[in-house]
């Protein structure tokens, strides 16, 4: 890839990384329901907006729009609300190092998909070496008979599987503009959300600052923004090449979760985190590439 392409891979990274503290500082004051609502809602006029400016053409047939809004329920209002929901028991970067499990979800439900991409052998031994990183993260839990992080990590591993869903149903959309896409996936989620997040979580309640510019952030840069750098670099550098912001993520996370919310990780759960990064060397291949080079 270009260096150009590289710093757009590390941008984006790092800014979904972000995405779990803004996460943390939500849920403060807000229910995990409405942390999505707000996320989708904000995202959603901001891809509007980039859409308007740029005058790219909107689909208008009706059942179109009912299946891109199912996706984005899928796609993005349940696992978003996932997140922030388990985060109230996780710190941040814990929930992003589970998130990187999500290349290797993919790659399970997409073998097992009619039309998908069948997992090598390689593959397959990345996606166990992954969950054994996950076991190693959940452990201090068990040890500790954790009941709630437990149930926490299991909403993180449902979030992943949802991604792993829309990832391999999003490939029937390809002949989507992307911004379009984006846009009506993303107003499908927020019109589901919104009724759902006052009827279980009341009207919500903001009064920090910081909760009013963590949503803005999430749902401006986090979503929006990253959204329609995705789609543009995506077909550019390739699957392989983008899934590197998995890698990007946690890092990020970990970093601003311990040095400003003042987050605990465990070298226990840094383990975890360097097993699953081990497996995702499997999945993308890089670890053949690098036992090619090595002279016999």
């Amino acid at each position: 890839m270009s260096l150009r392409d590289w710093f757009w891979i590390i941008l984006l990274g790092a800014i979904w990384g972000c995405s779990f503290v803004f996460n943390a500082l939500l849920i403060r004051e807000l229910g995990p329901l409405w942390v999505t609502t707000l996320r989708v809602g904000i995202g959603a006029l901001g891809c509007w907006a980039v859409l308007i400016a740029l005058r790219k053409p909107v689909p208008r047939d009706p059942a179109l729009w009912l299946q891109l809004g199912a996706l984005g329920v899928i796609a993005y209002a349940i696992p978003f609300a996932l997140f922030p929901l388990a985060q109230a028991h996780l710190a941040s970067g814990i929930a992003a190092i589970i998130n990187a499990l999500t290349p290797m979800v993919t790659a399970v439900i997409s073998h097992f998909w009619i039309g998908g991409e069948k997992a090598t052998r390689m593959k397959f031994t990345g996606v166990a070496i992954g969950f054994v990183g996950a076991a190693i993260l959940v452990s201090p839990a068990l040890s500790e008979g954790g009941d709630s992080h437990l149930w926490a990590v299991a909403a993180c591993l449902g979030a992943t599987l949802c991604y792993g869903l829309s990832l391999n149903i999003t490939r029937s959309y390809k002949h989507i503009e992307p911004t379009a896409f984006a846009s009506i996936a993303l107003t499908g989620a927020a019109i589901v959300a919104t009724p759902v997040a006052f009827l279980a979580e009341g009207v919500p309640h903001m009064t920090q600052p910081t909760t009013w510019g963590a949503a803005l952030a999430i749902g401006l840069l986090s979503t929006a923004f990253t959204f329609q750098i995705m789609y543009r670099i995506l077909p550019r550098v390739g699957a392989t090449n983008f899934a590197t912001t998995t890698f990007i993520a946690p890092i990020s996370a970990l970093i601003i979760g311990v040095t400003v919310l003042g987050e605990t990780i465990l070298p226990i759960q840094l383990l975890g985190m360097l097993v699953i990064f081990f497996g995702l060397l499997f999945i993308d291949g890089r670890i053949r590439q690098v036992w090619r080079r090595v002279p016999a």
